[in-house]
């Protein structure tokens, strides 16, 4: 008997019961999408997620940016040294403490982070477009809920 040459097709099915695997499947799209936006923007998710804290927190110690972004403080250093190099932000002294530094959004880092922030919403609404604002708002409460301890 002869067999069938036709590819068997492979599912993932028994994974898609479970929520995590389904918010990492969602992940990796958003990952890929943002990458994609940012990239020509001169950001990468990272740096942008760090310029994104700085702009807000003004002077910001490098521990609590670390703190903020959930990473080691090793990691953000690189990320530090990374945005200096690009000139959107600046290392200030913190009096007192010579060895903290005090991390502020330059005025390049200012417009780059507008710009960024415009294309990324762009990026959020074409990818999240056939979701009502009412799915958006849930989905972005319920995955913050998920997040706290």
């Amino acid at each position: 008997m002869k067999k069938s040459c036709e590819p068997k097709v492979t599912t993932d099915c028994n994974l898609r019961q479970f929520v995590g695997y389904n918010m990492k499947r969602a992940f990796l799209t958003v990952r890929e999408d943002l990458a994609s936006v940012l990239e020509p923007i001169g950001l990468r998710m990272t740096s942008f997620s760090a310029l994104a804290v700085i702009v807000e927190n003004p002077d910001i110690s490098q521990s609590r940016l670390a703190e903020a972004l959930h990473i080691e403080r090793s990691g953000v250093v690189v990320l530090v040294d990374e945005l200096e190099r690009a000139e959107f932000i600046e290392r200030g002294r913190v009096e007192g403490d010579r060895r903290q530094y005090a991390l502020r959004a330059t005025p390049i880092g200012e417009a780059k982070w507008a710009e960024a922030e415009k294309a990324v919403h762009a990026h959020e609404d074409g990818l999240f477009a056939d979701l009502t604002d009412e799915e958006r708002a849930s989905l972005k409460s319920l995955l913050g809920r998920v997040g706290r301890k």
